[in-house]
């Protein structure tokens, strides 16, 4: 294909079509990532599709690369579609360009081959990445055992017996378990110290145990082993082993494959860390105490391409990431079981000590409509009601798609928007007359401000008259319903307002938080590092560590485990999880975090305690996030509706219902 700047060239069909592909490319990167490509030939190239994000890794771009000359850089940003790469002179670009444009590449795993399109960029400059320091008090340990015993290890894994009279084995959701010495019990993230299993640990695990007891790694003997497999694409949620089974001083032995484990502390800093095959992580103080770790579910992880680091944190040095595929792993966890209450100097995430602020457990699965009154009263208006400052410093945009359905509706009708928040929605459309309610006093306070009409009531019992509505709006509020009959009753509610072809929208969070390979704004994450390039000034985003939301709520009641298909089934005696923020959903019922902004006043509802001398007060709310079907099905329960359209919408699950 002719490189930009070329005059006069009658292009063929094949071309034409490329070329309209490679402007659609260009229209992507600027649109998403803030990258401006330019005409003129240069010596960097931007590379769409090549990315460590598309499963491209850094030896396999790098060889298609070099064909055509010497790269000086070659930039892959974390979980990003696309490369930049710079040559040592702007022909060689040139070359890339032409012979690269529209070609395909094949991808290991994928079925379907990517194909690459390139522009030219004015410059790259990357920033400078300082290593990340591990959490205090982790350890990880190369070579810990031989290939010889890893093997013999995973033997015994494979030809170990099934029956749970010798030891607990299950399959859980995300991955396949054993426990040795004690069941650890993923229904209360505790252990029944009154009835260890029989036959202790393996007499296999000796020759480890030992040799992490002579060089310090730990003080005890472990009596508790907990054997983990992962499966490409499976990984186990983040959470703090809680401290009161267990003493200070965990270790963790990788075989089969390496993996990353992500560290996050409280206030949102957080490591990915190499775990190298054969190796052993040692968790003990700060880390084992404060700090949560887990395995993000994925089928590749970026890791340093450098020979020279095997182990140890992952920078955001672009210079330097690839892809590994995962392969299957085995993890030997040991512990050692506490005999007196903890007393770490972790207080404020330690469930032993007296001292935690943590009011209350976490809340069960409501049994009954009572139970799940008491429950929406706690934990969504109460603390809405606390948070409403806060909240509605952050809600003020409405969403396109709702502004859509306001703005078309007919002169003079009759809206009410149930559980209308600060009311953002209230003015999109001036040619209508809307009110709004809402079971938040604060909130209903603010958009009395704001000179909107509002009153408060609960989203089960509008105080009025049937049929008088010509459209309604219920954005993200039946959620908030902890039972299916009350989300089923806030539904017929929204209808018994509406007149006979009178139309409502309904909105509410997707358990499906990615679609079609697209993952919502929620998952997106905001906080960035950046790559700059000269023309407009404009960056390119790079993942960073984290951002302000994205906080892992350590308390008591903190430790998400996965569960298995009984446990699930089994939810009205379970312990809702708390979420982390940022992440896919685990559970369809759960607690998701709200972290206060300083200077905002909290007193009437307990929150949980900050975590640091920096952290703010977290509150928690509850959600019923809605699976692909869920609320059509529903909506079709109800006799007097219809569905006019269904569709989902950046995370979210929305209808518009019509009565007749």
């Amino acid at each position: 294909m002719a490189a930009p700047g070329c005059r006069n060239v009658k292009l063929s069909k094949e071309q034409k079509k490329l070329l309209r592909k490679q402007v659609k490319a260009q229209h992507i990167l600027l649109k998403q990532d803030g990258i401006a490509t330019v005409s003129g030939p240069t010596k960097h190239l931007v590379i769409a599709n090549g990315g460590l994000g598309n499963g491209v890794n850094r030896q396999q771009l790098s060889e298609v690369l070099q064909k055509f000359g010497t790269v000086e850089t070659l930039l892959m940003l974390p979980h990003k579609p696309h490369a930049f790469a710079t040559y040592s002179t702007i022909q060689e670009a040139r070359e890339a360009y032409s012979a690269l444009n529209g070609q395909n590449l094949k991808i290991a795993g994928n079925t379907q081959p990517t194909t690459l399109y390139l522009n030219f960029v004015e410059e790259i400059f990357s920033k400078d990445v300082s290593p990340l320091s591990p959490p205090p008090g982790l350890l990880v340990v190369e070579d810990i055992i031989s290939l010889e015993y890893e093997k013999m290890l995973l033997a015994f894994v494979d030809g170990s017996p099934n029956t749970t009279m010798e030891n607990a084995q299950r399959s859980l959701k995300h991955r396949r378990v054993k426990h040795y010495g004690y069941e650890f019990r993923y229904d209360n993230n505790n252990i029944d110290k009154d009835k260890p299993l029989p036959g202790g640990l393996p007499e296999i695990c000796d020759e480890v145990l030992e040799q992490s007891m002579e060089k310090g790694y730990v003080k005890f003997k472990p009596d508790q082993l907990t054997i983990n497999q992962y499966e490409p694409g499976q990984g186990i949620p983040p959470h703090i082993d809680t401290h009161s089974p267990f003493e200070d001083g965990i270790i963790c032995l990788s075989l089969g494959a390496e993996t990353v484990m992500d560290f996050k502390h409280p206030n949102g800093h957080s490591v990915a860390v190499l775990l190298p095959r054969r190796s052993l992580l040692v968790m003990s103080g700060e880390s084992r105490y404060l700090w949560s770790h887990g395995i993000t579910p994925r089928k590749f992880d970026v890791v340093p391409a450098s020979e020279m680091q095997k182990t140890g944190t992952i920078t955001g040095d672009t210079s330097n990431l690839t892809l590994n595929k995962r392969e299957t792993r085995t993890s030997f966890t040991f512990r050692k079981i506490r005999t007196t209450p903890c007393d770490c100097a972790y207080p404020e995430v330690c469930d032993s000590q007296n001292s935690c602020k943590c009011r209350d457990p976490s809340p069960s699965f409501p049994s009954s409509d009572g139970d799940a009154s008491k429950l929406e009263h706690k934990y969504v208006h109460d603390v809405y009601d606390e948070i409403a400052g806060h909240f509605s410093s952050t809600r003020h945009t409405p969403w396109p798609k709702v502004t859509e359905f306001l703005k078309a509706l007919p002169t003079g009708a009759f809206v009410i928007d149930v559980g209308c928040g600060n009311g953002k929605y209230l003015s999109v459309n001036k040619e209508v007359f809307m009110v709004g309610c809402d079971h938040s006093k604060n909130l209903a306070h603010i958009c009395r401000e704001r000179e909107f009409e509002v009153f408060i009531c609960d989203g089960l019992l509008v105080p009025m008259r049937s049929g008088v509505c010509d459209a309604c709006i219920s954005i993200a509020v039946v959620h908030h319903f902890s039972t299916e009959g009350r989300r089923l009753s806030a539904i017929k509610e929204i209808a018994r307002l509406l007149r006979p072809g009178g139309k409502a929208l309904i909105y509410v969070w997707a358990m499906e938080q990615e679609r079609n390979k697209v993952k919502s704004k929620y998952l997106m994450e905001k906080k960035e590092k950046t790559i700059k390039t000269r023309e407009n000034c404009t960056t390119v985003p790079i993942v960073d560590e984290d951002q302000e939301g994205d906080k892992v709520d350590l308390v008591c009641f903190n430790q998400l485990a996965d569960v298995d298909e009984d446990t699930v089934n089994k939810q009205n005696s379970a312990k809702l999880p708390v979420h982390t923020n940022r992440t896919s959903f685990e559970s369809q019922d759960l607690l998701v975090p709200w972290h206060l902004k300083a200077g905002v006043k909290a007193d009437s509802v307990s929150p949980l305690p900050p975590t640091g001398p920096k952290e703010l007060a977290v509150f928690h709310r509850y959600y019923h996030v809605f699976s692909d079907g869920e609320l059509e099905n529903i909506c079709r329960s109800i006799s007097n509706i219809r569905i006019v359209q269904s569709y989902y919408d950046q995370g979210n699950w929305c209808v518009i219902i019509e009565k007749y």
